[in-house]
């Protein structure tokens, strides 16, 4: 919903009895009510539901430094098993409609530049390290410290790049956007569908269902987002079954273009699946010092820790701004439980061999439909659970219909750069270098790196340098070293 759609804080209170649930979550206190976090909650599961197919895709068939693969069905339920309980429990203690799963970004890096040098228990044995650090570093106060070091309007700005950048994944993993061919000889990376012309079938049905999506949502329609998920999943079961598209890799292994990005939308020959646990405790601690080194190990925890630790500072601005959660100061009430429950589902990820597991931005899907409370959380992280089970059907639904709400999603969250000051350059430009880097670098830890770098350097070139806040100083020093990792590996030789 727009800004202008949300729904209003109660101006006096209600005579009407509340209940214990509604007491606990602080529901209708934050203007919400039972049934609008249930569709949150439902929004939520099923925009980002597609984690439970496409995390074992990108660490279950990855091969480990032996040659050993972790197994698609494992990772599937481990996914889903973490995603659940980590998810509940945010529902429960950080009580805010956030959801967590496998982190996209760290799972591909796990996989394409950990895993490689190392077996994959002493990969996630990395992970469950650092997670712990971070834990260490809420339960300090060192962590909710740094997020109320930073600017209101540099946070503004990260809401605003977010929800670029959430739009452009919508709009990449529909095919609507795609990357240009290597061989095409050109400096332009991106261009319109297939040879600059939209073709094939999902991208039809991509289209449709965010006109779909941005009507139902102009008309102020209660479940909005959910309605075009659900109406775009079987428009896109029925042209599967008519026109028989197919993947976007054929069973050859050639291109196709035309295809569906990841998942088929085709009804499933089963519904239920008992799912393989196997890879629960399956970690080493201190393994991967044996493979790389002391500075190896070192280098690589710390570029886990600072992508999850403002990864996730990122995405809980940029939530809390979507469902005016935040309070006068920018601040988010109650964010050390947040941070907390975040820095746990870190080290379950390593535990459960799922990879880190992190806050996501895709619960933005829910808190358009209204959610403002952890009940919603509560009903996502049920319904990942219950995916354990259901993985046939889960798989039901593809990018194409789960991408225009967070297309739509990114515009809402846009509109917020009517709080940010343009005038004044030395936040103006940091606050611009970070939207527009976010998406640019598909990478939420770097815009805010940039963000963060630029805005100490150009205030200490207004010779303003007293307005940064020492906390301030010292993150955009670790960027500055998180940026420059590659050389240091080569200086140190390794």
């Amino acid at each position: 919903m727009s800004h202008g759609a949300r729904p209003e804080l109660p101006t006096q209170r209600s005579t009407q009895p509340v209940g214990a649930i509604d007491r606990y979550f602080e529901i209708t206190a934050r203007g919400s009510t039972i049934s609008r976090e249930i569709r949150g909650g439902l929004a939520t599961f099923f925009a980002m539901s597609y984690i439970v197919v496409l995390n074992p895709l990108i660490v279950g068939t990855a091969a480990d430094e032996t040659g050993a693969t972790l197994g698609v069905a494992p990772v599937a339920s481990a996914t889903a098993l973490v995603a659940g309980v980590m998810t509940i429990l945010m529902g429960l203690i950080g009580r805010y409609p956030f959801a967590i799963a496998a982190g996209l970004g760290l799972n591909a890096f796990l996989a394409s530049a950990v895993a490689t040098q190392m077996s994959w228990a002493d990969a996630m044995g990395l992970i469950v390290i650092e997670g712990v650090i971070i834990a260490v570093l809420v339960l300090t106060g060192l962590r909710t410290a740094v997020f109320n070091a930073v600017p209101g309007q540099l946070k503004t700005a990260i809401s605003v790049g977010i929800g670029l950048f959430i739009a452009l994944i919508g709009l990449v993993d529909s095919g609507f956007i795609r990357r240009m061919p290597d061989e095409a000889g050109t400096t332009t990376p991106v261009q319109l569908g297939i040879n600059g012309n939209l073709a094939g079938w999902p991208v039809f049905v991509f289209a449709i269902g965010l006109l779909i999506t941005a009507a139902l949502v102009a008309r102020r329609v209660k479940g909005a987002i959910l309605l075009g998920i659900v109406s775009t999943t079987v428009l896109a079961v029925i042209v599967e079954a008519l026109t028989r598209t197919g993947p976007s890799t054929a069973d050859d292994g050639s291109s196709n273009p035309r295809g569906w990005s990841l998942v088929v939308p085709a009804l499933p020959e089963k519904v239920l699946d008992v799912p393989d646990l196997g890879l629960l405790g399956q970690f080493t601690l201190l393994g991967s010092l044996e493979n790389v080194g002391l500075v190896a190990v070192l280098l690589l925890v710390f570029t886990l820790l600072l992508v999850d630790f403002f990864d996730t500072m990122g995405t809980v601005v940029g939530l809390g701004a979507e469902g005016d959660l935040l309070d006068r100061d920018g601040k988010l009430p109650g964010i050390g439980r947040v941070f907390f429950i975040d820095s746990l589902a870190a080290i379950g990820g390593g535990v459960a061999s799922t990879s880190s597991n992190t806050t996501y931005i895709e619960s933005a899907a829910g808190i358009g439909e209204g959610a403002r409370t952890g009940l919603a959380s509560v009903v996502t992280g049920a319904l990942f659970l219950l995916a354990m089970f259901f993985t046939p059907l889960i798989s039901t639904v593809p990018f194409e219909a789960a991408s225009p709400a967070l297309v739509i999603i990114g515009f809402l969250m846009l509109t917020q750069i009517r709080g940010i000051d343009f005038s004044d350059y030395g936040l103006a430009i940091p606050a611009f270098l970070t939207i527009v880097v976010m998406p640019f670098s598909y990478s939420i830890s770097a815009g805010i790196g940039v963000g963060f770098v630029s805005y100490v350097v150009i205030r200490c070139v207004q010779k303003r340098a007293r307005e940064i806040h020492p906390l301030m100083w010292v993150v955009s020093a670790l960027f500055v070293v998180y940026f420059c990792v590659e050389p240091l590996k080569e200086a140190l030789g390794v």
